[in-house]
Formats: structure tokens, C-alpha cells, sequence
């Protein structure tokens, strides 16, 4: 195995359909530095601590840094990488949405349904045991990229700090997080082309928003668990105006983890996504698929050739309902 001072760095790395890191991974794996010094860095890490390269903290380096030969200029692209996808960790919530996430490798994916019937039967002795069908959609899931366009030049940017440059990277991913949740919302509301839309539940009182509200979707959802509420800025403000939020239990949990449950036990997470007097019950481990073509993908060869003019950051991803029943729409 090569070591990472003598590693050579080429774009040809961003063409083996893996990402830098994980291509460096092969050729220098990080099992080899335990108990060293380097122990708790990965291969990418190590590069950069190669050509001391410092992309955070008090003595961040500046952009320029990375160009100072060809084989460092490499790592800019997977730099890139790392920092939108940190932004997208950061800013994102559809893993409180999202049942599971499938990779895959082209663009065209049938998921798999099955009939929404899961309640509670009871079989007599000798009778038929009820069956649940499983089946391949009919239409594909439909695949949306999104992303941002980098314009700038070199020279505006090489005597920039790395730390710096990286915020501006992070809301790259917070925004491609916020495009994803709203792809994610329009599913389950609309369907995912398999005739599919979400069910609707019928609010107390026309205008206004009820505890009863909160119950009657817990109801419609069963036998499903009433476990994550979606909310509009509007209807956020209605449920934390309710006198039930207020209880112990929630304002407990808000303070160690800034994070509002119902007094039912969901989870409440706001969305720009929804607009006006609309929330979405769902439960989390039933309703949705996310499917994912790659990683976040730019354009390298423009990043390593200092050519930052209209060099593309981009996602690919698209959702699935896996049982359709799993989540309903409140519109008061």
C-alpha cells in the first residue's frame, strides 16, 4: 500500500464514480495509522496535512493554498464536496421524514408498494392468513437535480480564508437540503405518479387549529404511528399557541434539545414547504423513500483548473411513497 507522502494526485481520482476520499481510502486506509499519530484522520485529511493545507480554525489558509502545485490543487474539488455536504447535514431534516434512503447508480428507479390494509386481523383456525401484496410501481420516481451555479473568478476568491469560503459553501448544501425537503413534501402530498396523493383530514373548525385537530389525525392515522407533524410558519405559530404545547413534558424537551414534540409524542419540524394553514402527519418508518443518484457532484476538472466561472455544485434525488395511508394533510 502507498503511503499518503507519495500518493499522486490527478483528476483521473473523479471519474472512477467514487468519491475522492473513498478512492484514497483504497490506495492508504486509515487501519494502517492506528495507534500513530495520524490515528482519527481519513485518507483526505491526511492529504491535506501533506501539503499542509489548514481549512478551518484561527490559522485557516487561504484558497490559493490549495494551488500551489497540481497534486494539491486535487483535493480543492473533494474540499468542495465535504463543505456542501456538511451544509446539507447541517440544514437538513428529512431524516425525520425519510423511512429509508436507496442508492442508485443511473437514473431510472421503479419503487415497490403494497396494499395500506396492516390492520389487525383475526384468523380463525383453519381460514386463509391474510396476505400483503407487493408489487413495482408503474411509474418511475421521478429524479430532480438541485443545486447552485458557483460563479467567480480565481482571482476574487485565492486570497480568501478556506473557513470563510466555507460558509458560503455550506449554503450551498443548506439550500440543495431545503430543495430536497420541498421535492420530499410535493410527494407526499401529490403522489409520486402512482396515483398516490396524501388523504386528507377534516379540520374541527374552518380558520383555526385544534387540539382535536391533532386527534383526529393520530386517529386517521392508525394503525400507522402519529410520530412526525410537518408545519407551515403559519400553522407552526397556531401550534405553539395551543395551551398543550405548553405542558412540562414538551418544554422540558425543548430546552435539552431545541427540538418541539405534540403532547401526542411527534415531532414537530416547521417547513417553508408548506405554505399558509397547512400540517402533514406522518409516521416517519412507513411514509417515504428517498432515492439518491450519487453523491453531491460538481464540476471537477473546472475546480482543479482554477476555471470557478460557472462551475456547477448539484444533488440528485427523488422520493417515494411506500405506504400511502402513512401520512394525511390538515388544511384548517
Amino acid at each position: 500500500m502507498a503511503t499518503f507522502e507519495n500518493i499522486t494526485l490527478e483528476k483521473g481520482m473523479y471519474q472512477s464514480g467514487k468519491s475522492l476520499t473513498e478512492v484514497l481510502e483504497a490506495m492508504d486506509p486509515s487501519e494502517n495509522y492506528k495507534g500513530t499519530a495520524l490515528e482519527g484522520l481519513d485518507a483526505f485529511s491526511r492529504q491535506l496535512k501533506r501539503f499542509d493545507i489548514k481549512v478551518s480554525g484561527k490559522g485557516s489558509d487561504t484558497i490559493e493554498k490549495f494551488f500551489m502545485n497540481s497534486n494539491s490543487a486535487a483535493l480543492f474539488p473533494e474540499y468542495v464536496s465535504r463543505a456542501v455536504s456538511a451544509g446539507i447535514a447541517e440544514a437538513d431534516v428529512l431524516g425525520d421524514v425519510v423511512a429509508t434512503v436507496t442508492r442508485i447508480d443511473g437514473m431510472d428507479y421503479r419503487s415497490i408498494s403494497s396494499d395500506d390494509d396492516i390492520s389487525l386481523k383475526r384468523v380463525n383456525e383453519g381460514a386463509f392468513i391474510p396476505a400483503t401484496k407487493i408489487m413495482t410501481n408503474n411509474s418511475l420516481v421521478p429524479l430532480h437535480k438541485r443545486g447552485r451555479m458557483l460563479v467567480s473568478s480565481y482571482e476574487a476568491l485565492r486570497f480568501q480564508r478556506i473557513d470563510l469560503f466555507s460558509v458560503t459553501l455550506k449554503q450551498i448544501g443548506a439550500y440543495i437540503a431545503r430543495a430536497q425537503m420541498a421535492d420530499a413534501v410535493d410527494v407526499i402530498v401529490n403522489g409520486d405518479g402512482n396515483n398516490n396523493p396524501c388523504g386528507s383530514v377534516s379540520p374541527a373548525s374552518s380558520g383555526s387549529l385544534s387540539y382535536a385537530d391533532l386527534i383526529s389525525m393520530w386517529s386517521a392515522l392508525s394503525p400507522f404511528s402519529f410520530n412526525t407533524l410537518l408545519a407551515s410558519t403559519e400553522a407552526m405559530t397556531a401550534l405553539l399557541s395551543m395551551s398543550e404545547m405548553k405542558d412540562a413534558a414538551a418544554g422540558l424537551n425543548f430546552q435539552g434539545t431545541g427540538r418541539m414534540i405534540t403532547p401526542l409524542g411527534a415531532s414537530l419540524i416547521h417547513t417553508t414547504a408548506l405554505t399558509g394553514k397547512n400540517i402533514i402527519g406522518l409516521d416517519k418508518n412507513c411514509a417515504l423513500e428517498k432515492v439518491v443518484a450519487g453523491d453531491v457532484t460538481l464540476d471537477y476538472d473546472k475546480l482543479i483548473d482554477r476555471q470557478l466561472e460557472r462551475a456547477t455544485i448539484s444533488c440528485i434525488a427523488g422520493f417515494a411513497k411506500i405506504y400511502n395511508d402513512a401520512s394525511k394533510k390538515l388544511s384548517y
